[in-house]
């Protein structure tokens, strides 16, 4: 494929986002399915569309759709169909739970069910975890080992590949709440996406590994549909992702780093700081004694971000800044001895620097009230 195919796709993924942007956004107002500010956790200053996560599926899953069926550039060596269906069934999922959570704020129990049937049904179509890289030093670990076939349909064995399949939930589930926590400031997790793609897309080609022509096609229909979308859910916003957006964006981008075969630990990494605060959260839940899929507050560290002196845009450039900075370190420094354990120390310390600025901005704040009174 020629770099003009990959800016095709784009354009065409981005003008389709648009379009069902707009539609769903007057599609929400109409059906009165809406965000009302309560100056708390929610900051936005007027009542917002929800329904996001539709326009995100039914754009991402007609591009998809059409360069499957009509050119034969996305189905290749690493895209089966089969992969596509599965990925297509889990966003369903997303899509209709979420549709569900934005018009009657279902409870955390119900919310869970439909994550965990999207990530099911991409088990049940083939996508999965075969293999991850020693993060102690070279070699490979193989997650194949315990196969148990269940029955054969269209040439196709369906079967469970018990250490693989474990580490497909466990990876995808944390992909999907990851970003659904991080959906609480205006185009951090849309914006936070087009980056992911992005990296995807260039690991994709890199000249010293095997060339993935259909994945890069793929990130590059990601990139053009989250950026879509950010044209009308960046600050200030008009339309919000809701559940089923938040939960879609993660569950997309950690299917696709699946499928790529080798993309894990660079979408683990542009995430790092997300996954990290992710950790935190559910660490600081069950010390408090609380589900960790209980209803979302504003201890993430996006609003702590705010409470630190930051505007919404400052917040999310800085996060953006973040992604983009260990992007490219990744990218070119995993070349020259820079493993899994240099990077997962880089992201840590940053992520402390930041709860160490955020600590000692409040305590001044703190102590100024206090003086003042």
């Amino acid at each position: 494929m020629s770099a003009s195919d990959y800016i095709i796709a784009l354009l065409i993924a981005f003008i389709v986002s648009v379009v069902f942007t707009l539609i769903i956004s007057a599609l929400a107002k109409r059906l009165r399915i809406v965000d009302v500010p309560d100056q708390k956790r929610k900051v936005h200053h007027k009542p917002t569309p929800l329904l996001g996560g539709l326009a995100i599926f039914l754009s991402f899953n007609l591009v998809v759709f059409l360069y499957s069926f009509l050119t034969s550039d996305l189905i290749g060596d690493t895209i089966s169909l089969r992969n596509l269906i599965g990925i297509f069934s889990g966003s369903l999922f997303l899509a209709i739970g979420g549709f569900l959570d934005d018009k009657y704020n279902l409870k955390p129990k119900w919310q869970i069910v439909w994550p965990i049937l999207s990530v099911l049904s991409v088990i049940v179509c083939g996508l999965g975890i075969d293999w991850v890289t020693n993060p102690f030093g070279e070699g490979i670990f193989y997650l194949d080992g315990y196969v148990f076939n269940i029955f054969w349909y269209a040439g196709f064995p369906y079967k469970i590949t018990l250490l693989a399949d474990v580490f497909t939930l466990i990876w995808l589930m944390a992909m999907i709440y990851t970003t659904k926590l991080l959906d609480g400031l205006d185009g951090l997790v849309s914006g936070m996406i087009v980056i992911s793609a992005i990296f995807v897309f260039l690991t994709s080609l890199n000249k010293g590994e095997i060339i993935q022509t259909d994945v890069a096609l793929l990130s590059m229909i990601l990139l053009g549909v989250f950026a879509g979308f950010l044209v009308f859910n960046f600050n200030p916003a008009s339309i919000f992702l809701g559940e089923g957006g938040s939960t879609m964006a993660g569950f997309l981008l950690g299917s696709l780093s699946i499928i790529s075969g080798s993309k894990v630990g660079v979408t683990l990494m542009l995430l790092s700081i997300p996954v990290l605060d992710f950790i935190w959260t559910i660490i600081r839940r069950l010390l408090d004694k609380r589900s960790p899929f209980s209803n979302a507050d504003d201890l993430h560290l996006h609003f702590r971000l705010l409470r630190g002196g930051l505007s919404v845009k400052q917040a999310v450039f800085l996060l953006y800044s973040i992604a983009i900075v260990f992007g490219i370190a990744i990218y070119y420094l995993q070349d020259y001895g820079f493993g899994f354990w240099s990077f997962s120390a880089l992201a840590i310390m940053v992520f402390m620097l930041i709860m160490a600025y955020i600590y000692r901005k409040n305590k001044l704040e703190n102590r100024l009230l206090t003086d003042g009174k």
